[in-house]
């Protein structure tokens, strides 16, 4: 019964967090549509926000969504609507999705 009382405690925090992920998910969908150009927004680029908590201009260029000025310039534009935060580390900049950390952290 322990077992099984973990494993059932398990699933449930684990639901839980993909269902908040897929709320923070929905709401970036909704804000991105809302104050991005229409030229910036794509399902793929809100997706690849998702991958990973954070995501830099060579992930769009290896998923074909931009080239690397175009990248630079849909990353700044959500940074600007607060989706991002830029981060200089090394010689990159990287921008996190600060919400989604802080899902995953917690």
């Amino acid at each position: 019964m322990y077992m099984l009382k973990g494993v059932e405690e398990t699933a449930i925090y684990t639901l839980q967090k993909i269902n908040f992920i897929n709320s923070l998910m929905q709401e970036t969908i909704a804000l991105a549509m809302e104050k991005l150009p229409t030229r910036v927004y794509s399902k793929e680029l809100i997706e690849l926000l998702f991958e990973q908590p954070y995501c830099k201009v060579k992930f769009f260029i290896d998923k074909d969504i931009a080239k690397r000025q175009t990248a630079a310039e849909y990353l700044q534009e959500l940074e600007k609507i607060g989706t991002l935060k830029s981060q200089k580390i090394g010689v990159e900049n990287l921008f996190f999705n600060v919400k989604l950390f802080q899902i995953l952290k917690n």
